[in-house]
């Protein structure tokens, strides 16, 4: 007889199951957060993707353009085009810097391949519930969970519904969230405010990033998150920052970790 019971390969969308899929870390995952970066590897063969990294890559150029110089991201994305186009999709654990490859990636020498790049290049939880169209993840956190929506994966990317439109409600990264056991998610008192982290704006507008992340902070803390978690590291990182010099017992986690733990 055979088992009733579905893993989480018997979900995968068939088109997915034979794809080429480019393993795009960005630099201060690898640099600073190398955890996530495994995570996000070993999430995406559980499913029984064929995943590789390529390892020549290197920054995809978003902190110069961020900061007004566009014009020196050319051999950035002159290389990034090298590393990834021969893959059927690019996948990273980064909303920030996946919204800059697919609006500002351009080459020179390869317009239609940098063209291309931008169509196929896709942020964890996108990725998961737009192409791959998870439907069960076995994995276990039995935490209290606060969901921090990125400004590039909220108004950048549409991971969720911004709450000030009048428009239907969803949320990918909580549809992923309540796949896993144990779980808590907290309700939050503002669930999309900005956490100031900004790029270069926390260093140009100091006070103002140090406020914005402090009423983050508090929201989860007030709504008794243990953790907080997003698809942006670059987020976290901010939050982490004033958790730690508050010396909060709450933690910082991204979602790969989260839907990778067992």
């Amino acid at each position: 007889m055979e088992s009733s019971q579905t893993t989480e390969t018997d979900t995968v969308a068939p088109q997915v199951k034979d794809a080429r899929i480019g393993l795009f870390i960005p630099c201060y995952v690898n640099q600073l957060y190398p955890e996530a970066g495994i995570a996000t590897l070993e999430l995406l063969e559980k499913l029984g993707l064929n995943v590789s990294y390529p390892e020549a890559q290197t920054c995809c150029g978003q902190p110069m353009a961020n900061a007004g110089f566009q014009h020196l991201t050319e051999d950035t994305d002159e290389l990034f085009v090298r590393n990834f186009t021969d893959f059927d999709y690019i996948v990273a654990p980064s909303g920030s810097c996946v919204l800059h490859v697919k609006d500002h990636l351009h080459s020179k020498k390869n317009p239609e391949a940098a063209r291309a790049i931008r169509g196929r290049v896709y942020e964890l939880v996108e990725f998961l519930t737009d192409v791959v169209k998870v439907e069960k993840l076995n994995a276990r956190f039995p935490y209290r969970v606060g969901l921090h929506n990125s400004c590039h994966g909220l108004r950048g990317l549409h991971l969720s519904q911004m709450n000030e439109l009048n428009a239907p409600d969803f949320a990918n990264p909580l549809q992923l969230l309540k796949m896993v056991e144990w779980l808590e998610l907290i309700n939050l008192d503002r669930p999309d405010d900005c956490c100031g982290f900004g790029g270069t704006f926390c260093v140009s507008e100091e006070a103002v990033s140090a406020k914005m992340g402090k009423d983050r902070v508090a929201d989860h803390e007030r709504n008794g998150a243990e953790y907080i978690t997003s698809s942006d590291l670059s987020c976290l990182m901010h939050l982490e920052g004033i958790l730690s010099r508050k010396k909060s017992a709450v933690k910082i986690v991204h979602i790969a970790q989260i839907l990778n733990s067992q």
